[in-house]
């Protein structure tokens, strides 16, 4: 499709739009089906750990923040739901995991792992693209599918996924796993390191979809249809 539209010094801007492929049907199926997934999880989860909140931000032994002041489980209605809690957990956990072995699988057997996996320069790239991204640094850093901060953060929430599966079997089944549970220091550990990937999840939430605003309804749909709409302009005189 093409329009063109003349100025007072006659030149002529053209704009061709452009369909251009960029998420498969597997890969957008599997991040719809995993985001109320994951989102069940993390609700059941506080279920659970409403009847033992230990965690908080402590500095020299001076409690700054607890997860979570009571006036946080009355407002959502959570106070005397571990049953429930226990129950959506352990169903919901199998779906999420069988999810992502999915997932990890579709990406190596159709070579997607290439533009997920950071690059050894993308570390150092990275910084550039938060700058841009927050309006400090005008120039636009190198642009691929994912650019170097989408790839450290996809691989970093996929390796979050991981660690969160293996660290909730530790705790699930601490006798019979009883190796999975020693290789985080115990169950109390385990319950730790699966409290804070939970947290990081959450933190990983709103980033990403304050970034899917910020990207504006063409990144949104192509999540949905699969396809980009690409501008190319000329202009001639």
């Amino acid at each position: 499709m093409s329009m063109s539209n003349d100025t007072k010094s006659h030149s002529t801007v053209s704009v061709t739009l452009h369909l251009e492929r960029k998420h498969s049907l597997a890969t957008r199926w599997m991040h719809w089906v995993n985001f109320p997934l994951l989102a069940m999880m993390i609700w059941s989860g506080l279920l659970i750990y409403w009847a033992n909140p230990v965690y908080g931000i402590r500095i020299f032994g001076y409690e700054l923040f607890a997860f979570f002041p009571q006036w946080f489980y009355e407002f959502l209605g959570v106070p005397f739901r571990l049953g429930e809690g226990l129950q959506l957990h352990f169903f919901f956990m199998w779906l999420f995991a069988v999810n992502g072995i999915a997932y990890i699988i579709y990406t190596i057997a159709s070579g997607e792992w290439r533009s997920i996996v950071p690059l050894p320069s993308s570390f150092k790239r990275a910084p550039k693209v938060a700058l841009h991204d927050a309006h400090i640094v005008k120039e636009k850093p190198p642009q691929g599918k994912y650019n170097d901060a989408q790839r450290i953060a996809y691989s970093g929430v996929i390796l979050m996924g991981a660690g969160s599966v293996i660290s909730g079997f530790a705790i699930y089944k601490p006798t019979q796993l009883a190796f999975l549970t020693a290789m985080f220091g115990g169950y109390q550990w385990a319950r730790w390191v699966h409290f804070w990937l939970t947290i990081l999840f959450v933190l990983f939430f709103v980033v990403h979809i304050i970034q899917v605003a910020i990207a504006g309804w063409s990144n949104f749909r192509s999540m949905i249809t699969g396809y980009d709409v690409i501008d190319d302009k000329e202009v001639s005189q």
